[in-house]
């Protein structure tokens, strides 16, 4: 169980990293930019936390 769950999160922080890169790669404005990355940032937070058995 204990390696599942350390595969879900590692799986979970690539997608967020790779996420982070593909919306750097979009033609958006830099404050729009900045937004979704604080976004994409706190979706990721709050799943790598449900992994952890906190929510």
């Amino acid at each position: 169980m204990g390696l599942s769950v350390l595969i879900g999160i590692l799986i979970t922080f690539l997608v967020i990293i790779l996420v982070l890169y593909l919306v750097q790669r979009l033609p958006l404005d830099t404050r729009m930019r900045q937004i979704v990355q604080v976004i994409v940032i706190i979706i990721g937070i709050i799943s790598l936390l449900k992994y952890l058995a906190v929510f």
